[in-house]
């Protein structure tokens, strides 16, 4: 099976209650990515694009995205990086401007 059919591929999860339903999220990569960051920000970029699911080049893309919006800085910590998340940061799209990064954080934290 190609990448593509598996990410277009319906699957059946048990809160579907039996239903098939496709594998879109109401959260984008970048808030995934971000997600990771906050919750390990000395993990590294491979095991933050497994956790996400995508590829590790699609990850350093976003980090590119976020770190040039303002939204995270990058400290090099010997050969690691170290992530901080700018949590002040108003969200982008003007529906949720009025909120910003360390909301959504706390919307979405594990803990």
């Amino acid at each position: 099976m190609s990448a593509k059919q598996a990410k277009t591929q319906k699957q059946e999860t048990p809160e579907d209650n039996g239903k098939v339903s496709s594998n879109w999220t109401f959260l984008t990569n970048h808030t995934h990515v971000l997600a990771v960051l906050h919750a390990d920000p000395e993990k590294v970029l491979r095991e933050v694009a497994i956790e996400v699911g995508i590829t590790e080049r699609a990850v350093q893309r976003i980090v590119q995205d976020l770190e040039e919006g303002g939204f995270i800085e990058r400290e090099r910590v010997g050969r690691r990086n170290h992530y901080r998340i700018l949590e002040g940061q108003k969200l982008r799209h003007p529906i949720e401007a009025h909120r910003n990064i360390g909301d959504l954080l706390k919307l979405i934290s594990a803990a």
